[in-house]
C-alpha cells in the first residue's frame, strides 16, 4: 500500500496535466506549428497506482519508463483496459533485457550503441513485435550519461537502420542540466534532419517550451504532472 491519498492525488495531477497541456499547445502556436503537433509523454517511473490512474483520467495514454521491470509491475496488467495505451523505454537498456523490452515497449529511445542494436534486432525476430526506435545522444558528451556521441551518431544510425533493419524514427536527448539547453536541442535537430529523422524527442519539466521553439516532436514530462518524484522506500 502507498501512503498517499487518492482523493488528495488526484485533482492535482489533473489540474497539472490541464496547464501543462495548454502550455504545450501555447509554446506551438508560437511557434508557428499545429497546437496538436507536439506528443506529451507523461515520465510515469516511480509513480504509485493511484498517479496513473489519475493520468489515465486525464485521458493520457503516452507515457514513459526508465526501467523494463518497473514498467511491467506499472502497465502489464492495464493494457487489455487501455489498448490504446503507448509505453516508451526513455532509460538506458541492457542487451539481456531486449526480449523483455521489445515484448512491452511501443518505442525504445535509448539506443546508444550497434552490440544494443544487435540484441534488440534478435529480440524483435523472436517475439514478432517491432517497436519503433530512437537513438539517444548524448550532446554534451557527459561521461556518466548514456548515449552515442554526436560525432557517432550518423553511423549508428546507418547501423541501425540499415545493418540490423531497425524502424529508426528519430533521436533523442538530455542536454546537461547546468547548460543552457537550446544548442544541445539545435544539434538533435540537425543530427535528425541529416539522417532523414522526423522524431524530434527532447525537452523536460523545466525546458519543454524551449524544446518545442527547437522542433521537439516529443516532450517527456514528469514532475510538472506528477509533483516532484518520492524515492522508493527500501527494505529494512
Amino acid at each position: 500500500m502507498t501512503a498517499s491519498n487518492p482523493a488528495s492525488v488526484v485533482p492535482s495531477i489533473h489540474d497539472r496535466f490541464v496547464a501543462v497541456r495548454a502550455r504545450i499547445r501555447s509554446a506551438c502556436v508560437a511557434a508557428g506549428g499545429d497546437p496538436v503537433s507536439v506528443v506529451l509523454t507523461a515520465v510515469s517511473k516511480t509513480q504509485p497506482d493511484e498517479a496513473l490512474e489519475a493520468a489515465l483520467a486525464t485521458g493520457q495514454r503516452v507515457f514513459g519508463e526508465n526501467r523494463v521491470q518497473e514498467a511491467q509491475a506499472h502497465w502489464a496488467g492495464r493494457r487489455a483496459a487501455f489498448p490504446d495505451l503507448e509505453l516508451r523505454l526513455i532509460g538506458p537498456l541492457q542487451t539481456n533485457k531486449a526480449v523483455e523490452a521489445v515484448e512491452l515497449f511501443d518505442v525504445i529511445e535509448t539506443l546508444d550503441r550497434e552490440k544494443l542494436a544487435a540484441a534488440l534486432a534478435m529480440a524483435m525476430q523472436k517475439t514478432g513485435r517491432r517497436p519503433r526506435v530512437l537513438v539517444q545522444v548524448n550532446t554534451g558528451a557527459e561521461p556518466q550519461k548514456a548515449g552515442v556521441l554526436p560525432e557517432d551518431a550518423d553511423a549508428l544510425i546507418a547501423a541501425a537502420r540499415d545493418g540490423h533493419g531497425l524502424n529508426v524514427e528519430g533521436v533523442m536527448c538530455i542536454p546537461p542540466a547546468d547548460e543552457a539547453p537550446e544548442p544541445h536541442f539545435k544539434l538533435l535537430a540537425e543530427i535528425a534532419a541529416r539522417n532523414g529523422l522526423s522524431v524530434l524527442s527532447m525537452g523536460m519539466s523545466g525546458d519543454y517550451e524551449t524544446a518545442i521553439f527547437s522542433g521537439a516532436t516529443h516532450v517527456r514530462v514528469g514532475s510538472a504532472l506528477f509533483g516532484e518524484r518520492i524515492a522508493p522506500l527500501k527494505p529494512s
